[in-house]
């Protein structure tokens, strides 16, 4: 073999050898790019697992700062302070509907008798009540969408003469209906008062 071919296979040889060499070092590269990247996920991942566990823990605490009662419930308002040994149906707002026929005089119906002292002409009285037109039924007032009795003057004018009349001598702890024609409420209209007959259920509470 001539000194001039050994040199050109030598030369070959290298130029292998070069590539080979080239070639394991992208391998290098390529699989230290790929566990770059397989250790960036796996941090990614662990920072969630730990925000996620920070949350978790953080719930409870919130839980334990709410209400145990329901939002409707938390939303309703108190139910009022009954006289002693009422009737604890006092506590709860009552369904009141229409009356039926025309209402020719007042009429007051015990629907819960109380067992307090009467109710005296010029006596403060304290009353939850639902007011609603006695022909349609519709609620035009209440007490209790105001979440607070109402405290007023019985007997002397104060209020409509309906209330003066039928409430004087009613028992406190009572609950009593009454169907009030239009002449012994606000009359037939005008001044933006609930205008006809009127039918009230009134809680008789408390009376000084």
């Amino acid at each position: 073999m001539s000194e001039q071919e050994t040199k050109s296979r030598r030369r070959l040889a290298e130029q292998l050898a070069a590539q080979k060499a080239a070639e394991a070092k992208r391998r290098r590269q390529a699989w230290a790019g790929a566990f770059a990247a397989i250790a960036v996920v796996a941090v990614l991942i662990t920072v969630f697992v730990m925000v996620g566990q920070r949350g978790g823990d953080e719930a409870p605490e919130q839980a334990a700062g709410t209400p145990s009662t329901p939002t409707e419930t938390a939303n309703e308002p108190p139910a009022p302070q009954l006289p002693e040994g009422a009737d604890p149906a006092l506590g709860s707002k009552p369904t009141v509907t229409g009356g039926e026929g025309k209402l020719a005089k007042l009429t007051v119906t015990p629907l819960i008798e109380g067992t307090g002292p009467k109710v005296q002409a010029g006596q403060s009285i304290t009353t939850n009540y639902v007011g609603v037109f006695y022909e349609s039924g519709e609620e035009f007032d209440s007490s209790w969408e105001r979440g607070q009795p109402a405290t007023f003057p019985i007997g002397v004018g104060q209020v409509i003469p309906g209330w003066d009349k039928g409430l004087v001598g009613v028992t406190v702890g009572s609950r009593v209906q009454l169907d009030i024609p239009a002449e012994d409420a606000y009359g037939e209209g005008g001044g933006g008062r609930p205008a006809g007959p009127l039918r009230f259920v009134v809680d008789v509470l408390g009376a000084e």
